[in-house]
Formats: C-alpha cells, sequence, structure tokens
C-alpha cells in the first residue's frame, strides 16, 4: 500500500533544502552501496555540515505528520538523505536492504519515502516507479510531496533526459513489521475517522478495543 501526502514539507522548507543543496558537496551514490551496479546518482555527503541541517528538516517533517505517524506506525526513521541526479544518471530495478546500520545500532527497513524537492515539470524522466507484479506504478511529485511505499517493492528511477532530480529519502522500521497488518490498521483507523461519531457508544469502545488488541498482537 501506497501513502501519498500533499505539503508535507512548508514552503520555507522546501527553499531551505533547495538552498543546503546548491553548497553542500555530492559524492558518488554508490558509496554507500559500492557493489550496486544499477545506481548511478549522487547524494550529499555526510561529511559536510550542512548536510545534518538538510537531514534534520526532513525528519521533523516525518516527526511531526499525523497522516504518515498513522501510516507508518515508524519505530525508526532513517536519517533523510539528499540525492541528486544529473541528465544520464538512474536507479535500476532494485529492493531495498533489509537492514540499516547506525553505529552499533541495526535497524529494519520496512518502509521506503521519497520526498520531492524540485518542480516536475523542470526535469524530464527521474521518475520513481515501483512495480507492483507486472504492474509498474509511476510516481512524479510537486515540491513538498512524499510518497512511502513498502521497503519490499522492487522500485526504480527511470533515466534522466533533462534538468535535474532533486529528492530526498529514507527508510523507516515500523512497530508494524508486516505489510497486510500495517494496512488492515490504516483502514480500520481511517473507518474509526469516518464513521466513528456516527457510531453508537458501545460500538465505538468495542472497535477502539480491537484496534488496540490488535496492534499488540503485531507490533514487534
Amino acid at each position: 500500500m501506497f501513502l501519498e501526502i500533499k505539503d508535507f514539507l512548508k514552503a520555507d522548507e522546501v527553499a531551505r533544502l533547495r538552498e543546503l543543496a546548491a553548497k553542500v558537496q555530492f559524492v558518488d551514490g554508490r558509496i554507500s552501496n559500492p557493489h550496486n551496479k544499477a545506481k548511478n546518482n549522487l547524494q550529499a555527503s555526510e561529511a559536510d555540515p550542512l548536510y545534518a541541517e538538510s537531514s534534520r528538516i526532513v525528519a521533523d517533517a516525518f516527526m511531526r505528520s499525523e497522516p504518515f505517524r498513522n501510516f507508518a506506525y515508524p519505530r525508526h526513521i532513517a536519517p533523510p538523505l539528499l540525492a541528486r541526479y544529473e541528465v544520464g544518471m538512474t536507479y535500476g530495478a532494485h529492493a531495498d536492504t533489509a537492514y540499516m546500520r547506525f553505529g552499533n545500532e541495526v535497524h529494519r527497513s520496512d518502509i521506503s519515502a521519497t520526498v520531492w524537492l524540485n518542480p516536475p515539470e523542470s526535469y524530464d524522466g527521474g521518475e520513481l516507479v515501483v512495480h507492483l507484479g507486472t504492474r509498474p506504478v509511476v510516481i512524479k511529485g510537486e515540491p513538498g510531496s512524499v510518497v512511502v511505499y513498502p521497503s519490499t517493492q522492487l522500485h526504480q528511477v527511470t533515466p534522466l533526459r533533462r534538468g535535474q532530480r532533486l529528492v530526498s529519502i529514507t527508510f523507516i522500521e515500523s512497530m508494524i513489521p508486516d505489510e497486510f497488518h500495517r494496512t488492515q490498521l490504516y483502514e480500520l483507523d481511517e473507518v474509526a475517522a469516518l464513521e466513528g461519531l456516527k457510531m453508537s457508544w458501545d460500538g465505538r469502545v468495542r472497535l477502539e478495543a480491537v484496534r488496540n488488541n490488535l496492534r499488540r498482537l503485531w507490533s514487534r
């Protein structure tokens, strides 16, 4: 299941991230995955002092976003990373790594996220394509929006033909690791939000009990 959130970032945050992207040092994206022959992009150097500010801006947006929290049940969010594509760059079909290592800590990557930072009309190509079986889902978001999708799905970035593609990416470990379980909880939460006030109090209490019990049962 996918979630797209418009206005995930504020306009001033998008502007500041573009400013930082114009100044921060970018390095070969394969530095974080040297054995991936399909990867051909640039990413912000974590050694650059400006990297921390760019990461914090996006991380703060994830923490304050209620739609994201309700969808992802986040336990841990990897530090968001600016990624840039120039003409000819691409990222072939791949599945994201199962584990993220941060110092001595290891976390699962259950959910992936792409935050869009420049207008879709400013570049050709560079679409995010997520493969659902034999059907590709093509996504190209507006600045400040985010798309959140299962890390288990094969996905790719098509070759950039014109302009520059600028995004921020991250991975999320969920308290509900099973995608099917997360989807069921999300749907129940949506029903409760839409219909809860129309239900009898007893019915609403019973629904809330089921939702909480499923969260306990499925969380890790």
